[in-house]
């Protein structure tokens, strides 16, 4: 997936449909925020009418007749006020929490339904920000942003009845005032927010840098290029700095001259409003009330400028996650295998048939989404329980391909791949991945310690089982040398471990979960020598009546192996059984004789 660029066209209303949905699910929260918001309004834009009513009446005339209950009144609307802006605020509270729970919940809980060829093609980073930074950006405008512009609306809809209330012919001169102002904000914050998605986007790369500076800096000191960073971050920096003060410039020029347009309403009203009270057509309260209202008139369209500009942005962050949300999973279940097996989250294991391990490859052919060629080409294999393939080939043939189609993580273009005699798609695709012991060549563990990683191989396994999974691989001897043994820490992503003693800490935890099908991505790759003597025994007596598939460039693990697939340009050139290829003379016998001279050297 493609970064996006934001966007510089217009608002869609179709885009925010897409939200809907949600807001149906706190439709009380905003029914009820958005009735005390305009009953609030209604009575503070009135506030300047007590204020008309006050000089007429006491100040005019001299006089503290009905001051008392005036005053009273005046007290409980502005009770009334403080009480509502409190519960409507609370509201929106909820409203932004729960918005941006259901959109990171949905997100996540979406990701983990995506097939391999999605996350193959979209970066860890690209989803986070859409995971947690668009999302924020999302429930706040949601929340607060449309709450404040449907607020500054209504505001100045009262504001401007009233003032018609109290005379159309200076109401007149603030209603031709406000388009303007509208005009120049509306030009302004165009500017403003072009100008602040630079600066985000630097901000981002200013991130990346530390991020880059910090967990490669081991590379930079032996590399000797720390000056060649400072110097690159500077011109971030500089960057960052120059944007920064483009906007506040802009926005410095901008409240200006939206001030002197209510300048010129205040002068015009008191101009105009003079001469009607010099005629005894207005009174003095009139005029102060309109005083106030040509104040309050300008901020309403400054703020609603700037809102409807922060939408434009926010538009772009709905495109994004929704994007994520609406992303077609391409590997589904049917209704029917999830009405009798369940899905990922609910799944029925008291139909779970036992997996026995027998694989059968029936006429595939697999080209990937993204790709014009076939693969695999008509391939047809019978791999019986119990049977070990090994899979070689140099690096970037294609070796993953058949060993993802067996684990369906991805389905045949063509044909079918049988576990146990059947369509694997006539089972759950869970069912399947419980029953696979799958190590990886690039281990990953999770935050936590190393007894809390073995045991995601078996939830409910005891510890003495964790113990004698990791005994049997050895992976004893990376917590006998930790000071604190099984519960150490491994760190973010196992960060404090080499990537040898997280490769049998993975083992560790394929081994525990007893799996019928194991598959082991070179997974000896990362272990010295010396360990991989150590496990070697205890994995094939491990795989023994297991049906294993293992990619595979060491030698005795390709000697020992039952089957031995070739492969080439990502298709299988050549199969059989070690002395058979050996026999054959072909890319399998090249290359296991400079795979001899490889390890000879070492």
């Amino acid at each position: 997936m493609k970064e996006d660029q934001e966007q510089t066209g217009g608002l869609s209303l179709k885009m925010w449909l897409r939200l809907v949905p949600y807001l149906g699910k706190m439709k009380k929260s905003l029914i009820l925020s958005t009735a005390l918001m305009v009953a609030s309004i209604a009575v503070e834009t009135a506030f300047p009418l007590f204020t008309s009513f006050a000089v007429n009446n006491f100040v005019m005339t001299e006089s503290t007749d009905g001051l008392i209950p005036f005053a009273l009144v005046f007290f409980i609307f502005i009770v009334f006020v403080g009480i509502s802006v409190l519960i409507y605020a609370r509201q929106l509270m909820v409203v932004e929490m729960k918005m941006g729970y259901m959109l990171r919940q949905d997100c996540f809980v979406h990701l983990q339904k995506l097939p391999l060829s999605f996350h193959n093609v979209t970066s860890v980073g690209y989803l986070i920000g859409r995971v947690m930074s668009d999302t924020d950006r999302i429930s706040g405008m949601v929340s607060w942003g449309f709450s404040h512009f449907l607020a500054n609306l209504v505001y100045l809809l009262f504001c401007v009845i009233f003032t018609f209330i109290l005379s159309p012919t200076l109401a007149l001169i603030l209603v031709l005032i406000i388009p303007a102002a509208g005009i120049i904000a509306w030009v302004f914050q165009k500017k403003i927010i072009i100008v602040n998605r630079k600066v985000r986007e630097v901000n981002s790369l200013i991130t990346g840098a530390y991020n880059e500076g910090i967990t490669g800096s081991k590379t930079s000191k032996t590399l000797v290029i720390e000056d060649l960073n400072r110097k690159e971050f500077e011109k971030l920096s500089n960057s960052m700095s120059h944007e920064s003060v483009r906007g506040a410039r802009l926005n410095a020029t901008m409240l200006p001259l939206v001030a002197s347009l209510g300048s010129i309403a205040l002068s015009v009203v008191l101009y105009r409003g003079g001469h009607l009270v010099s005629q005894q057509v207005l009174g003095f309260g009139v005029l102060a009330a309109f005083i106030t209202y040509a104040v309050m008139v300008i901020e309403p369209v400054v703020q609603m400028a700037g809102i409807m500009s922060e939408m434009m942005s926010a538009q772009v962050g709905i495109e994004r996650v929704t994007g994520i949300i609406n992303e077609p999973v391409t590997i589904t279940d049917s209704p029917a295998v999830v009405e009798k097996y369940g899905d990922t989250f609910n799944p029925k294991m008291e139909n779970w048939e036992e997996l026995v391990g027998r694989v059968t490859f029936e006429n595939v052919w697999f080209k990937y989404p993204d790709g014009e060629d076939y693969v695999l080409e008509d391939f047809s294999l019978e791999v019986p329980q119990g049977t070990t393939v090994a899979i070689v080939g140099e690096t970037g043939a294609g070796k993953s391909t058949m060993v993802n189609l067996v684990c369906r993580f991805f389905e045949p273009t063509k044909g079918r791949v049988l576990i146990d005699g059947r369509d694997c798609r006539e089972r759950s695709q869970l069912w399947l991945h419980s029953s696979l012991g799958y190590v990886l060549q690039d281990p990953h563990l999770f935050s936590g310690t190393i007894m809390d990683n073995i045991r995601y191989g078996k939830l409910d396994a005891h510890d003495d089982e964790v113990v004698e999974a990791a005994r049997l691989v050895s992976a004893d001897t990376v917590a006998d040398k930790m000071p604190e043994g099984y519960a150490t820490e491994v760190g973010e992503g196992g960060d404090r471990l080499s990537t040898g003693e997280k490769q049998l800490i993975s083992f560790a935890r394929a081994v525990l979960a007893d799996p019928p099908i194991f598959v082991l991505d070179e997974a000896t790759s990362s272990i010295d020598t010396e360990t991989e003597l150590l496990i070697q025994n205890a994995v094939s007596h491990m795989l023994e009546g297991r049906t294993s598939f293992i990619i595979a460039h060491r030698l005795s693990t390709i000697a020992r192996a039952d089957i031995i697939l070739v492969v080439e340009d990502g298709k299988i050139v050549e199969r059989g059984t070690h002395a058979e290829l050996i026999m054959a003379g072909g890319h399998y016998s090249d290359l296991y004789k400079a795979m001899r001279l490889e390890e000879a050297d070492k």
